[in-house]
Protein backbone atom coordinates (compact mmCIF):
# COMPACT_ATOMS: atom_id res chain seq x y z
CA UNK A 1 0.00 0.00 0.00
CA UNK A 2 1.72 2.88 -1.39
CA UNK A 3 1.44 6.31 1.21
CA UNK A 4 -1.45 8.28 0.44
CA UNK A 5 0.16 11.70 0.90
CA UNK A 6 2.70 10.46 -2.26
CA UNK A 7 -0.61 9.41 -4.32
CA UNK A 8 -0.81 10.97 -7.54
CA UNK A 9 -4.08 10.19 -9.82
CA UNK A 10 -3.18 8.51 -12.85
CA UNK A 11 -4.89 10.20 -16.41
CA UNK A 12 -6.87 7.09 -16.74
CA UNK A 13 -7.95 5.29 -13.76
CA UNK A 14 -7.82 1.20 -14.14
CA UNK A 15 -9.30 -1.48 -11.30
CA UNK A 16 -6.59 -2.49 -9.16
CA UNK A 17 -8.10 -6.27 -7.83
CA UNK A 18 -5.95 -6.24 -4.58
CA UNK A 19 -6.31 -2.70 -3.45
CA UNK A 20 -7.06 -4.37 -0.04
CA UNK A 21 -9.71 -3.33 2.54
CA UNK A 22 -12.38 -5.42 4.34
CA UNK A 23 -14.65 -6.05 1.19
CA UNK A 24 -11.80 -5.61 -1.17
CA UNK A 25 -13.25 -9.18 -2.57
CA UNK A 26 -16.49 -8.05 -3.39
CA UNK A 27 -16.06 -4.43 -4.92
CA UNK A 28 -15.57 -3.88 -8.65
CA UNK A 29 -16.71 -1.18 -11.33
CA UNK A 30 -18.95 -2.92 -12.91
CA UNK A 31 -22.68 -4.17 -12.49
CA UNK A 32 -24.72 -7.48 -13.15
CA UNK A 33 -24.19 -10.65 -12.24
CA UNK A 34 -21.09 -12.93 -11.70
CA UNK A 35 -23.31 -16.27 -11.40
CA UNK A 36 -26.18 -18.21 -12.23
CA UNK A 37 -28.19 -18.30 -8.68
CA UNK A 38 -32.04 -18.59 -8.52
CA UNK A 39 -33.63 -16.91 -5.08
CA UNK A 40 -35.52 -19.11 -2.65
CA UNK A 41 -39.74 -18.39 -2.40
CA UNK A 42 -41.47 -19.16 0.56
CA UNK A 43 -45.61 -19.25 1.49
CA UNK A 44 -46.18 -15.40 2.45
CA UNK A 45 -47.27 -12.54 0.45
CA UNK A 46 -43.81 -10.69 0.75
CA UNK A 47 -40.13 -12.00 0.54
CA UNK A 48 -37.33 -9.98 1.88
CA UNK A 49 -33.49 -10.79 0.93
CA UNK A 50 -31.34 -9.20 3.53
CA UNK A 51 -28.58 -8.83 5.98
CA UNK A 52 -29.51 -7.03 8.84
CA UNK A 53 -26.89 -3.86 8.19
CA UNK A 54 -28.57 -1.34 8.95
CA UNK A 55 -30.26 -0.78 5.60
CA UNK A 56 -31.31 -4.48 5.77
CA UNK A 57 -32.66 -3.77 9.70
CA UNK A 58 -35.05 -0.47 8.38
CA UNK A 59 -37.01 -2.89 6.44
CA UNK A 60 -36.94 -6.06 8.71
CA UNK A 61 -38.49 -3.60 11.66
CA UNK A 62 -40.71 -1.99 9.02
CA UNK A 63 -42.66 -5.17 8.48
CA UNK A 64 -42.65 -6.05 12.11
CA UNK A 65 -44.32 -2.91 13.10
CA UNK A 66 -47.14 -3.43 10.11
CA UNK A 67 -47.42 -7.34 11.79
CA UNK A 68 -47.65 -5.95 15.29
CA UNK A 69 -50.70 -3.08 13.60
CA UNK A 70 -52.53 -6.37 13.00
CA UNK A 71 -51.66 -6.21 8.87
CA UNK A 72 -51.85 -9.69 7.99
CA UNK A 73 -50.72 -9.40 4.85
CA UNK A 74 -46.96 -8.16 5.60
CA UNK A 75 -46.34 -11.79 6.53
CA UNK A 76 -42.81 -12.17 5.36
CA UNK A 77 -40.09 -14.59 4.33
CA UNK A 78 -36.79 -13.39 5.27
CA UNK A 79 -33.92 -14.89 2.81
CA UNK A 80 -29.89 -13.95 4.14
CA UNK A 81 -28.10 -12.91 1.64
CA UNK A 82 -24.36 -12.81 2.67
CA UNK A 83 -23.02 -9.78 1.43
CA UNK A 84 -19.65 -10.96 2.39
CA UNK A 85 -19.75 -13.75 0.35
CA UNK A 86 -21.08 -12.19 -2.94
CA UNK A 87 -24.76 -13.43 -2.90
CA UNK A 88 -25.68 -10.27 -3.83
CA UNK A 89 -24.41 -10.38 -7.59
CA UNK A 90 -26.22 -14.17 -8.18
CA UNK A 91 -28.21 -13.87 -11.17
CA UNK A 92 -31.54 -13.88 -9.26
CA UNK A 93 -30.72 -11.51 -6.71
CA UNK A 94 -30.11 -9.49 -9.88
CA UNK A 95 -33.11 -9.42 -11.16
CA UNK A 96 -34.58 -8.18 -7.94
CA UNK A 97 -32.33 -5.59 -7.49
CA UNK A 98 -30.16 -4.53 -10.48
CA UNK A 99 -28.08 -2.47 -8.06
CA UNK A 100 -26.74 -5.80 -5.93
CA UNK A 101 -27.32 -4.00 -2.63
CA UNK A 102 -29.33 -5.33 0.16
CA UNK A 103 -32.18 -5.20 0.91
CA UNK A 104 -34.49 -5.84 -1.96
CA UNK A 105 -38.69 -7.15 -1.64
CA UNK A 106 -40.41 -9.02 -3.86
CA UNK A 107 -44.18 -8.07 -3.43
CA UNK A 108 -46.14 -11.69 -4.81
CA UNK A 109 -49.38 -10.73 -3.28
CA UNK A 110 -50.99 -9.89 -6.82
CA UNK A 111 -50.80 -12.06 -10.30
CA UNK A 112 -47.06 -10.79 -11.08
CA UNK A 113 -44.55 -10.47 -8.61
CA UNK A 114 -43.40 -6.86 -8.42
CA UNK A 115 -39.53 -5.80 -7.14
CA UNK A 116 -38.73 -3.26 -4.80
CA UNK A 117 -35.28 -2.34 -4.48
CA UNK A 118 -33.32 1.01 -2.50
CA UNK A 119 -34.27 0.83 1.84
CA UNK A 120 -36.26 4.11 1.53
CA UNK A 121 -38.23 3.55 -1.67
CA UNK A 122 -39.22 -0.07 0.53
CA UNK A 123 -40.58 1.66 3.36
CA UNK A 124 -42.28 3.86 1.54
CA UNK A 125 -43.99 1.43 -0.60
CA UNK A 126 -44.76 -0.59 2.26
CA UNK A 127 -46.77 2.51 4.71
CA UNK A 128 -48.45 3.43 1.30
CA UNK A 129 -49.14 -0.50 0.37
CA UNK A 130 -50.80 -0.74 4.36
CA UNK A 131 -51.31 2.17 5.28
CA UNK A 132 -49.21 2.99 8.22
CA UNK A 133 -46.58 4.88 9.75
CA UNK A 134 -47.00 7.80 6.88
CA UNK A 135 -49.07 10.65 7.74
CA UNK A 136 -51.86 11.53 5.46
CA UNK A 137 -52.11 15.28 6.48
CA UNK A 138 -49.93 17.19 3.77
CA UNK A 139 -47.71 19.41 6.13
CA UNK A 140 -47.37 16.39 8.47
CA UNK A 141 -46.57 14.08 5.17
CA UNK A 142 -43.91 16.63 3.85
CA UNK A 143 -41.99 16.60 6.95
CA UNK A 144 -42.00 12.86 7.21
CA UNK A 145 -40.51 12.17 3.56
CA UNK A 146 -38.09 15.00 3.89
CA UNK A 147 -36.82 13.36 6.70
CA UNK A 148 -36.38 9.91 5.40
CA UNK A 149 -35.02 11.50 2.02
CA UNK A 150 -32.67 13.60 4.52
CA UNK A 151 -31.18 10.04 5.74
CA UNK A 152 -31.15 8.48 2.13
CA UNK A 153 -28.93 11.44 1.30
CA UNK A 154 -26.89 11.51 4.68
CA UNK A 155 -26.28 7.30 5.73
CA UNK A 156 -23.57 7.11 2.90
CA UNK A 157 -21.34 9.70 4.66
CA UNK A 158 -21.56 8.57 7.99
CA UNK A 159 -21.58 4.59 5.95
CA UNK A 160 -19.39 4.70 3.37
CA UNK A 161 -17.43 7.82 4.38
CA UNK A 162 -16.95 7.63 8.23
CA UNK A 163 -17.51 4.07 8.76
CA UNK A 164 -15.36 2.99 5.86
CA UNK A 165 -11.97 4.82 6.26
CA UNK A 166 -12.35 4.40 10.31
CA UNK A 167 -13.51 0.84 10.56
CA UNK A 168 -12.78 -1.05 7.26
CA UNK A 169 -9.91 1.04 5.21
CA UNK A 170 -6.69 -1.14 4.57
CA UNK A 171 -4.69 1.81 6.63
CA UNK A 172 -5.38 5.18 8.75
CA UNK A 173 -6.12 8.64 6.48
CA UNK A 174 -6.11 10.77 8.93
CA UNK A 175 -7.39 13.88 6.38
CA UNK A 176 -10.59 11.15 5.58
CA UNK A 177 -11.28 10.12 8.76
CA UNK A 178 -11.16 14.06 9.87
CA UNK A 179 -13.50 14.92 7.21
CA UNK A 180 -15.85 12.55 7.91
CA UNK A 181 -15.62 12.27 11.62
CA UNK A 182 -16.60 15.94 11.00
CA UNK A 183 -19.89 15.65 8.69
CA UNK A 184 -21.16 12.68 11.16
CA UNK A 185 -20.86 15.06 14.20
CA UNK A 186 -22.68 17.85 12.04
CA UNK A 187 -25.53 14.93 10.83
CA UNK A 188 -25.62 14.31 14.73
CA UNK A 189 -26.23 18.00 15.79
CA UNK A 190 -28.79 18.34 12.93
CA UNK A 191 -31.05 15.20 14.92
CA UNK A 192 -30.06 16.91 18.15
CA UNK A 193 -32.03 19.83 16.92
CA UNK A 194 -34.85 18.77 15.55
CA UNK A 195 -35.27 16.01 18.34
CA UNK A 196 -34.99 18.69 21.31
CA UNK A 197 -38.38 19.98 19.79
CA UNK A 198 -40.00 16.97 18.47
CA UNK A 199 -40.32 13.49 20.59
CA UNK A 200 -40.11 12.00 16.90
CA UNK A 201 -38.62 13.07 13.61
CA UNK A 202 -41.77 13.97 11.93
CA UNK A 203 -43.57 14.71 14.82
CA UNK A 204 -45.15 13.53 17.75
CA UNK A 205 -46.31 10.57 15.76
CA UNK A 206 -43.44 7.53 15.13
CA UNK A 207 -43.04 6.91 11.09
CA UNK A 208 -41.00 5.64 8.19
CA UNK A 209 -38.51 8.78 8.98
CA UNK A 210 -37.69 7.20 12.54
CA UNK A 211 -37.49 3.32 11.09
CA UNK A 212 -35.14 4.90 8.25
CA UNK A 213 -32.96 6.72 10.81
CA UNK A 214 -32.84 4.53 13.66
CA UNK A 215 -30.70 2.15 12.59
CA UNK A 216 -27.72 4.05 11.44
CA UNK A 217 -27.83 7.10 13.59
CA UNK A 218 -30.03 5.46 16.99
CA UNK A 219 -27.17 2.53 16.27
CA UNK A 220 -24.93 5.27 16.66
CA UNK A 221 -25.95 6.91 19.94
CA UNK A 222 -26.02 3.42 21.50
CA UNK A 223 -22.79 2.74 20.45
CA UNK A 224 -23.46 -0.28 18.13
CA UNK A 225 -22.00 1.21 15.40
CA UNK A 226 -18.40 0.94 14.22
CA UNK A 227 -17.29 1.30 17.46
CA UNK A 228 -16.99 4.57 17.57
CA UNK A 229 -19.27 6.18 20.35
CA UNK A 230 -16.21 7.27 22.44
CA UNK A 231 -14.39 8.93 19.61
CA UNK A 232 -17.56 10.72 18.45
CA UNK A 233 -18.79 11.51 21.89
CA UNK A 234 -21.84 10.65 20.92
CA UNK A 235 -23.50 10.81 24.91
CA UNK A 236 -23.39 14.50 23.86
CA UNK A 237 -26.40 14.28 21.78
CA UNK A 238 -29.11 13.76 24.54
CA UNK A 239 -31.88 14.23 22.54
CA UNK A 240 -30.54 11.73 20.19
CA UNK A 241 -29.64 9.36 22.72
CA UNK A 242 -33.21 9.68 24.48
CA UNK A 243 -35.31 9.05 21.00
CA UNK A 244 -32.82 6.37 20.28
CA UNK A 245 -33.31 4.18 23.60
CA UNK A 246 -37.10 4.87 23.24
CA UNK A 247 -36.93 3.36 20.04
CA UNK A 248 -34.79 0.28 20.88
CA UNK A 249 -37.34 -0.78 23.57
CA UNK A 250 -39.82 -1.61 20.65
CA UNK A 251 -40.61 -4.88 20.60
CA UNK A 252 -40.76 -4.81 16.94
CA UNK A 253 -38.12 -3.33 16.56
CA UNK A 254 -36.41 -5.77 18.91
CA UNK A 255 -37.61 -8.52 16.67
CA UNK A 256 -36.80 -6.20 13.52
CA UNK A 257 -32.70 -6.02 14.49
CA UNK A 258 -32.34 -10.02 14.96
CA UNK A 259 -33.62 -10.79 11.09
CA UNK A 260 -30.86 -11.96 8.77
CA UNK A 261 -28.01 -11.30 11.79
CA UNK A 262 -24.85 -13.33 11.64
CA UNK A 263 -23.39 -11.31 13.94
CA UNK A 264 -23.43 -10.63 17.67
CA UNK A 265 -25.18 -12.95 20.31
CA UNK A 266 -26.24 -15.83 19.04
CA UNK A 267 -29.52 -15.48 20.84
CA UNK A 268 -30.00 -12.96 19.06
CA UNK A 269 -29.51 -13.88 15.42
CA UNK A 270 -32.30 -15.41 13.24
CA UNK A 271 -30.93 -16.00 10.29
CA UNK A 272 -33.81 -16.32 8.07
CA UNK A 273 -37.25 -16.03 9.29
CA UNK A 274 -40.41 -17.63 7.68
CA UNK A 275 -43.35 -17.64 11.15
CA UNK A 276 -43.25 -15.59 13.81
CA UNK A 277 -42.68 -18.40 15.61
CA UNK A 278 -38.98 -18.51 14.61
CA UNK A 279 -37.97 -15.72 17.03
CA UNK A 280 -38.93 -18.26 19.86
CA UNK A 281 -37.90 -21.81 18.31
CA UNK A 282 -35.03 -20.85 15.36
CA UNK A 283 -32.50 -18.58 17.12
CA UNK A 284 -28.58 -19.70 16.46
CA UNK A 285 -28.42 -20.77 19.92
CA UNK A 286 -31.48 -22.90 19.96
CA UNK A 287 -30.48 -24.22 16.33
CA UNK A 288 -26.74 -24.63 17.15
CA UNK A 289 -27.92 -26.87 20.78
CA UNK A 290 -30.06 -29.03 18.04
CA UNK A 291 -26.77 -29.81 16.35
Amino acid sequence: MSDPSQYTPPKVWTWNKANGGRFANINRPLAGATHERALARGRHPLQLYSLATPNGVKVTVMLEELLALGHAGAEYDAWLIRIGDGDQFGSGFVDVNPNSKIPALLDCSGPVPLRVFESGAILLYLAEKFGAFLPTDPARRAECLSWLFWQMGSAPYLGGGFGHFYAYAPSKIEYAIDRFAMEAKRQMDVLDRRLAESRYMAGDTYTIADIAIWPWYGGLALGQLYDAAEFLQVADYKHVLRWATEIAERPAVKRGRMVNRTFGPLEQQLHERHDASDFVTRTEDKLQAQG
